[in-house]
């Protein structure tokens, strides 16, 4: 009798779910190999003119802009969720522990659809923000944050925090704390303590997180679409568009798996240059 007569219940919805993904791989494969038939939803012939006509300047823009987005997100969300996650580990009293993780995990119990709505509300030129510096006489004109780069990143931002706060308060709360006391007693400052020991101990939840915020924003588009408004483009946009625009499905699946190892390409890059961060944090 087997030891583990659950095992097969187990593995068998994985299984499926490989299969599935694998079966939906391979389809897109297949469609960005094929023709485009103009007025058919159907694919032509075998060719690989798809992945030439990507060489032209508005895919090789989308592909920078992207890049260039998920950069500056990552960017972003370490500089705002550092000191919450930091709030969160450290803070003495319980109800300001609880009242940080609430603010910080709220957009995960939002839709994304409903959280871009909102940004749209702030953001636009007659909405809370604008309206507010307005009243204050800190601005005489609205000016525009929609259909921006500036105003997409302050978006994704919002949507990627969550996370990004999660991983660094898993990585300073395994910190020895007897490290940052034995830098004090020797005369060190709590600003040098910050920088000699614990940033360079929390560099590697540092490194996993702004992997995740650039891997979690590569793949959105929600955002990108309703705040760029199509003033920027992004890989996932430029999909929707090539795809339900102009059913041109056989460019849009070759623009996807292009997208794919673009994104398999940059995040190794990305992971090359944080290695070097973590050696640092471990010295």
């Amino acid at each position: 009798m087997s030891k583990r007569p659950f095992l097969a219940w187990f593995v068998s919805p994985s299984v499926l779910i490989a299969f599935g993904i694998a079966a939906s791989f391979l389809a897109i494969v297949q469609y960005s190999l094929r023709a485009h038939v103009p007025g058919s939803l159907d694919p032509g012939g075998f060719t690989l003119d798809n992945f030439t006509t990507l060489l032209k300047t508005i895919y090789g823009q989308a592909f920078l802009d992207t890049a260039l987005l998920c950069v500056w997100t990552a960017l972003f969300t370490l500089l705002v969720g550092y000191p919450l996650a930091y709030a969160l580990v450290r803070a003495k009293s319980a109800r300001l522990r609880s009242a940080i993780l609430l603010v910080s995990l709220t957009p995960l119990f939002l839709g994304e659809i409903v959280r871009t709505y909102s940004w749209i509300i702030v953001l636009g030129n007659q909405g809370f923000l604008n309206s507010t510096l307005l009243q204050l006489g800190i601005i005489d004109e609205p000016f525009s944050l929609m259909f921006t780069m500036t105003g997409v990143v302050i978006a994704l931002v919002h949507f990627t925090l969550p996370i990004v706060v999660v991983m660094l308060a898993a990585a300073l709360s395994h910190i020895d704390r007897n490290l940052e006391r034995a830098a004090t007693s020797l005369g060190a400052g709590r600003i040098r303590v910050f920088f000699t020991v614990t940033l360079p101990l929390s560099m590697p939840g540092i490194a996993a997180a702004a992997s995740t915020a650039f891997a979690w924003t590569f793949s959105a588009f929600a955002t990108p679409q309703m705040i760029g408004g199509g003033q920027v483009q992004t890989i996932s946009t430029l999909v929707y568009q090539v795809g339900f625009a102009s059913f041109n499905f056989p460019l849009a699946a070759s623009l996807s798996l292009s997208g794919l190892a673009f994104s398999i390409l940059v995040i190794a890059l990305f992971n090359a240059g944080i290695r070097r961060l973590e050696r640092f944090g471990a010295h």
